[in-house]
């Protein structure tokens, strides 16, 4: 039971951080959008469980700590992280312009920065609409 708990904890973890951001969402319907860009709601939702289900394939293949201490020796490989992390940032910006509010942003910034774009484009595809409203005034 240990080694399971231990090749799966960032897992159960996200599993609850996205029961708990599903479950206390209110506001728009969770899957469906009206309006002129109701369809990038689904495309939003896709890409978030194409994301999630090769992550969780990864996660099948490769220990995610072994290969990220691998990974940190290259440059380029640190790179790519710091880009991934400025777009993470930039994200919560879009998150706070959206919300209006530092507690909201505050509560997603841990799951952004463990869980990167499975956090973001789970509050991309739940807020989708409200996004979309915020930015064409529709």
């Amino acid at each position: 039971m240990a080694a399971f708990i231990k090749k799966w904890q960032l897992w159960i973890v996200y599993a609850v951080f996205a029961a708990i951001a599903v479950g206390t969402h209110d506001g728009e319907a969770l899957f469906a959008s009206g309006g002129d860009y109701a369809a990038g709601k689904y495309v939003v939702w896709s890409i978030y469980f194409a994301f999630l289900g090769y992550s969780f394939y990864c996660t099948t293949q490769e220990n995610f700590f072994k290969t990220l201490g691998v990974m940190t020796q290259m440059h380029w490989a640190r790179q790519v992280g710091i880009d991934l992390y400025i777009g993470l940032f930039a994200a919560l910006f879009l998150m706070y312009l959206v919300e209006g509010s530092l507690l909201v942003v505050a509560l997603w910034l841990v799951p952004v920065l463990i869980y990167a774009n499975m956090a973001i484009f789970l509050y991309f595809a739940l807020n989708y609409t409200e996004i979309v409203a915020h930015f064409t005034g529709a």
